[in-house]
């Protein structure tokens, strides 16, 4: 068992709330254990300079930590972003353009907000997993709205972590388990099950090719579970 009891092939509990708040077209507070992340999106009618007059639309993200959103207070980042959140958001943005067909949604931009509230490991995948729920929820209003005749999402996208904490392979992992971690490794894929980022270290140790298949098999089998959490959420009413 570990820390927090759960077996090695198990997820924390998993939570969607939507429309969180009352403004974003999209907003979703997902909840992956302790983690607590708030994932808006917000539709704006131009796209940037590089894709003006191309018919094609983009979507992007951000994504920040609260001050109070770990055990020592957090600065925010008057200063510029800095280099971790940078490389998330990029992560974020790249995940979920990959399952949008830009053309069809024609041009404008999809602002993907994710705002770590509570961060207790995997902050990342959840703010993709989450963000995918208020993508959709977004791109259905448009749809309401007669802005777009067909939804331009191709599939759904989620991610996990997976690692190798004392000698043992697990899923999802907390931040006493990700810290001590001798290996470490974000999975991003479609629910069909093909891989669009896989990020993994060895931390301490080199990692063999059998554990890095054992680790991609137990990921796969998370995300397909995230998959059908994602959309019993966006069947709610």
């Amino acid at each position: 068992m570990r820390i927090d009891s759960r077996r090695n092939d198990q997820l924390r509990p998993v939570k969607f709330t939507r429309h969180y708040v009352m403004h974003p077209q999209g907003a979703v507070l997902v909840e992956m254990g302790h983690t607590k992340v708030l994932c808006t999106a917000i539709v704006e009618e131009k796209v940037p300079h590089f894709l003006k007059g191309t018919g094609q639309g983009w979507v992007t993200a951000e994504y920040g930590m609260l001050p109070g959103a770990t055990g020592t207070r957090k600065s925010r980042n008057t200063k510029g972003i800095d280099g971790r959140s940078q490389e998330i958001q990029r992560l974020i943005g790249r995940s979920l353009r990959s399952v949008v067909d830009l053309k069809a949604l024609g041009e404008r931009t999809i602002w993907i907000d994710c705002d770590v509230i509570q961060a207790d490991g995997g902050t990342r995948t959840a703010s993709i997993t989450g963000a995918y729920v208020a993508l959709q929820d977004a791109i259905q209003t448009l749809l309401d709205n007669d802005v777009l005749k067909s939804n331009p999402i191709k599939t759904s996208v989620a991610a996990v972590s997976v690692g190798i904490y004392e000698s043992n392979i697990v899923l999802d992992l907390c931040y006493e388990e990700d810290s001590k971690a001798h290996v470490d490794m974000n999975l991003v894929m479609t629910g069909e099950g093909e891989l669009i980022e896989i990020q993994g270290t060895g931390e301490e140790k080199p990692f063999t090719k059998a554990q890095m298949f054992e680790l991609l098999e137990l990921g796969e089998m998370g995300i397909r579970a995230l998959t059908d959490l994602q959309l019993q959420a966006l069947k709610q009413v």
